[in-house]
């Protein structure tokens, strides 16, 4: 199973998670074994360090500098992160990123239109509101990579 949990309020969410996973499988656990469960996914030795850990990083889905892939207008990138700001109230952040390669904006076959640095406003969890016609976010930032367990 394949996890990305940068905040605590994720890892409480996921321990809901396995609490429930546990119940319907015939188990019941407490909420703090559950805690120690996700510290253990985590790879931290208990809790206490998982929660000091995570309780001491943003709440932004990524900053200055990362390295991250996801979808830009449909199409797979990656790139880093060029700059970032939260937007008012911590409703969510404006992210300039420069992708390592030109990424295809245009669908018609007839032209194309290649960008490289992209300004968006996104969601906490790294996800545009603003979408295609289709309905498809017009940025969701995938995996970030910087470093921290």
């Amino acid at each position: 199973m394949s996890i990305s949990i940068t905040t605590r309020e994720q890892a409480k969410a996921r321990a809901r998670d396995i609490r429930t996973e546990q119940a319907n499988a015939g188990t019941s656990i407490s909420h703090a074994r559950a805690l120690e469960l996700v510290a253990t996914e985590l790879g931290y030795r208990d809790w206490n360090t998982a929660s000091a850990c995570l309780s001491n990083k943003p709440e932004a889905p990524c900053q200055l500098g990362d390295r991250i892939s996801g979808r830009y207008l449909k199409q797979s990138f990656e790139g880093r992160v060029h700059a970032i700001r939260e937007l008012a109230g911590g409703m969510g952040y404006e992210v300039t990123l420069h992708f390592d390669t030109p990424v295809d904006v245009v669908e018609f076959e007839s032209f194309s239109g290649f960008r490289q640095r992209v300004t968006a406003m996104v969601s906490g969890d790294g996800v545009s509101w603003a979408k295609t016609s289709d309905g498809v976010p017009h940025l969701v930032i995938e995996a970030v990579s910087n470093g921290n367990v």
